[in-house]
Formats: C-alpha cells, sequence, structure tokens
C-alpha cells in the first residue's frame, strides 16, 4: 500500500518537474538543477546560488524579491464580488429556469415568468452569500497564521546574527536555520547537520522520517526526492539541527508546482456534478417532450400559437414535476446498490477451512 501511494505520488510530481518555468539568474526548478547543487560541495553550493557565508545583505534580499517575487506558492484564484456572482449564475439549473421563464414571459405568462425569475434570484443569492462569509473567513483566518524561518541576514549594526523573518520574504542564497519541530520554508541544500531527520510523506507519502546530510552527493539519483542533501519545502524536522542555503523558491519548488496543478481547475463538487446530471437529463427529457406535444396539438387542432403555448406549459412544468421523480429514484436505488455491494464484499471474503481459502457466502440458518 505505501508503495503504490508512492508511486501516485511521484508520478503527479513528476509532471511538475518537467512543466517546471526556468527561474532568474540561472536557477531552475528542475530536478536535474537540484541534482546539480547536490554534486557540489558546501562551499561551491553557496556559489551557485550566488550566496554568501555572512548572509545577504538588504539590499540584495531586495533586489532578488523584485526579480524572483515572494516565496509563496500558487493560491486559488479569488474573483471579485461581481465574478462570484456570475460564478454562481453560471449553473445548467439556472439557465435552464431563466430560459424557461423569457419564453413565459414572451408568450405572454408574466405571471409564471415573474415567479421563475425570484426563484433564481433567491437561489443565487443565498448561495453568493454563503460562499462570499466563507471566503472572508478563511482569509481570515489564513491573516492570522504568520509562519517565519530563522535566517542568516548581513545587517550592518545588527546584535543578534540570525533573524526572524516571513517565510515570504526568503531568497534564493539564503541561509536558513533548522531546529526539531520546524517547517522547510524553501527547497534547501543543506551545509550542516546534526542528527536532522526530515518527514517529507507530505510530498512522497513515506510515513518514516529521513536522514539528512551535508556531504556532497556522488552518483545519481532515482528521483530528486532521493537526494541525501536535500530538503524540501513542505517538510518537517523531526529531530537534529542543522543549517542550509535556499535554492529554489515559491512556485519553483516541488511543493508549489503541486500546489500551482491543484490550483490551476476547481474541482467540481458531488453536489455540483449531481446537479449538473440532474440538469441535462431534464433538457434531454423537455427537447423530446416539447416538440412532440407542439406538432401533436398543431396537426389535430390546426391552432399553432396555442400549440406553441401548451408546449412551453409542459416545458415550463416538466421542471418542478420530475423533481419529485428523481429524488424517489434515487432513494430506491440506495438499498439496492448497499445491497449490491456488500455481497459483493461478502463474495471476496476468504475464510479459513480445511486448509483451503473458501468463498464465504451468507447462508441460510437450519430451523
Amino acid at each position: 500500500m505505501e508503495k503504490h501511494r508512492r508511486t501516485a505520488f511521484m508520478s503527479i510530481l513528476a509532471r511538475a518537474w518537467r512543466r517546471s518555468p526556468v527561474a532568474p539568474e540561472g536557477l531552475s526548478a528542475s530536478g536535474d538543477t537540484l541534482g546539480e547543487i547536490a554534486r557540489l560541495a558546501p562551499e561551491q553550493a553557496l556559489q551557485r546560488v550566488h550566496g554568501s557565508a555572512e548572509g545577504l545583505t538588504p539590499g540584495q534580499v531586495k533586489a532578488r524579491l523584485r526579480a524572483l517575487g515572494p516565496n509563496q506558492v500558487a493560491q486559488p484564484v479569488r474573483h471579485t464580488i461581481v465574478g462570484e456572482l456570475v460564478g454562481r449564475s453560471m449553473n445548467p439549473l439556472n439557465l435552464l429556469l431563466l430560459t424557461l421563464a423569457t419564453a413565459s414571459y414572451l408568450l405572454g405568462d408574466q405571471r409564471v415568468a415573474i415567479m421563475i425569475a425570484v426563484m433564481v434570484v433567491l437561489s443565487i443569492s443565498l448561495g453568493f452569500i454563503q460562499e462570499h462569509r466563507s471566503n472572508k473567513a478563511a482569509d481570515a483566518l489564513r491573516r492570522m497564521v504568520r509562519i517565519t524561518a530563522t535566517v542568516r541576514r548581513n545587517v550592518p549594526g545588527a546584535a543578534q546574527e540570525y533573524v526572524e523573518v516571513p517565510i515570504e520574504q526568503l531568497v534564493p542564497g539564503d541561509i536558513v536555520l533548522l531546529s526539531a519541530g520546524d517547517m522547510i520554508p524553501a527547497d534547501i541544500r543543506l551545509i550542516a547537520a546534526n542528527d536532522l531527520f526530515i518527514n517529507q510523506s507530505t510530498l512522497t507519502g513515506e510515513a518514516m522520517p529521513l536522514e539528512k546530510n551535508a556531504q556532497p552527493h556522488v552518483g545519481t539519483a532515482e528521483t530528486p526526492f532521493d537526494l541525501p542533501n536535500i530538503c524540501f519545502m513542505g517538510s518537517i524536522v523531526v529531530s537534529g539541527v542543522g543549517s542550509g542555503i535556499v535554492a529554489l523558491t515559491g512556485a519553483r519548488t516541488a511543493f508549489g508546482q503541486v500546489a500551482g496543478m491543484i490550483a490551476e481547475q476547481r474541482v467540481l463538487t458531488s453536489f455540483d456534478k449531481g446537479i449538473a446530471r440532474i440538469t441535462w437529463m431534464m433538457i434531454g427529457l423537455i427537447s423530446i417532450m416539447a416538440p412532440l406535444v407542439f406538432l401533436i396539438n398543431g396537426l389535430s387542432k390546426g391552432n399553432w400559437f396555442e400549440a406553441l403555448l401548451f408546449a412551453v406549459a409542459v416545458a415550463v412544468g416538466l421542471t418542478p414535476e420530475m423533481l419529485p421523480m428523481i429524488v424517489t429514484v434515487n432513494l430506491s436505488r440506495a438499498p439496492w446498490r448497499c445491497r449490491r455491494r456488500r455481497s459483493s464484499s461478502n463474495a471476496s471474503t476468504p475464510s479459513r477451512t480445511s486448509g483451503r481459502w473458501t468463498c464465504c457466502a451468507p447462508t441460510r440458518p437450519a430451523r
């Protein structure tokens, strides 16, 4: 199970490495670049990322922040209030109801059109209010959480060698101090380590911590996560102490690549998928029933305008009339599906009898 889980994580991260952008100043978010830095000695790795043993100066930090951007992973795109309203309105069921309301209004039935429009407006308003409140609450919680890192900075006249800075202000070339309980703030090449164990299960799925060292890596690694002197963003320090050079930040890290892939598209919930399926089923039935009613009524009575009104009335009436039928069918299917799953699980459960594996089927008790 652990092997399959790791394989799934590796496949996702392999796609992320292939799609990684090239960073300015020669820094790349690819595994080849990390492998190159891992093979260098600590002093050479420090030169590779244009750092210094005394730490970066405030001017260097500002210049690299302007060139590379803050050390932040991808976040879901937030829309304005108008965008949120449009997103809530673009629903197949709402479009169907508004189409029926427009048809009713054009054919002279203003009362039905107003009732349908009011129902759609109430539905959109309630959904928008709830989603907007949840987004504001999530933003407030995000602002309350402030993660910092211990970094060596070359600040003239500073009393302390290491300072606490928000992880968003980390840049390649910074020297970060690591201790037990810290979260790795970026992709780091270790330059010193003492019994340092890292838990990187968020990236690879491995529950056991891995020991890291600062020695140059000799040979080749199957994946970048097998490099013994590289710590990846999002990992946790389980025990030990160490220090390392920031090699990659933000979206160029492995964690940032995965976050970017996830934030690219909004995953529909099961409720949204169910609403879409029900709506398309209703649209299919209406597209069949309404033309049939129009043709039959027009051919039999000869009044095509009244036939059109009656067909529109049928289409409008099918929408609320079908909802109880859909709920009833789904409720009736639930026990049948549960019974089928239970019977299949019983049939696949092995039991040990007389040294053989036999099918464990339910039996009727003897009377």
